[in-house]
């Protein structure tokens, strides 16, 4: 019992600190990566898609994304979703290719940046703490119900404790690594 709890447990934790590392990867750092536009939507057809879903998104060298769209009557559309999309991207079409360069952060900016990536991070510390709470109520339940032992209700929530510890430290150097990649020039 007390092992299925901390299975469930540690899958919570788990998926909270993959949640974290998507959060921040949206955080736009100085250096261009495709994902950075994976938010972005364009209107095609009447509905409202992914720009990746309408044009190929490459790297054209660190600084700056190109997007090609695959139908040539889409290029203005792309150029005016990624324009309107609040990342402060400043693209420019020549020909079929939109080029989007990527502005450097200033000083503020990076400082503001950060107090974003560690209020993420706080939420993902936040999310393992709930799941090792709840966890530690279902122990206490069992506890309370005398289908375990005081001592393996303990040792439970050890185990659960350590899970916790471990987590928050991976949240700990995603945050770390975020703000090193913010802070470098």
């Amino acid at each position: 019992m007390i092992n299925d709890i901390q299975k469930t447990a540690e899958g919570k934790m788990q998926r909270s600190v993959e949640v974290l590392k998507e959060n921040l990867a949206k955080v736009r750092t100085g250096r261009a990566h495709t994902g950075l536009l994976d938010q972005v939507e364009v209107e095609y057809w009447g509905s409202m898609v992914p720009v990746s879903q309408v044009a190929n998104v490459t790297l054209l060298d660190a600084r700056t994304i190109g997007v090609k769209p695959f139908e040539g009557n889409m290029a203005a559309k792309v150029e005016k979703a990624i324009r309107d999309s609040n990342l402060g991207l400043n693209p420019a079409a020549v020909g079929d290719l939109i080029r989007v360069p990527m502005p450097m952060l200033t000083e503020e900016r990076r400082k503001d940046l950060i107090k974003v990536v560690r209020g993420e991070a706080e939420e993902g510390r936040v999310s393992i703490r709930n799941v090792r709470r709840d966890a530690n109520d279902h122990i206490k339940k069992l506890l309370k119900d005398k289908e375990i032992s005081e001592d393996e209700a303990r040792r439970g929530e050890e185990a659960v404790q350590k899970l916790t510890d471990k987590y928050i430290t991976e949240a700990d150097k995603l945050l770390t690594a975020k703000e090193e990649d913010l802070m470098a020039i």
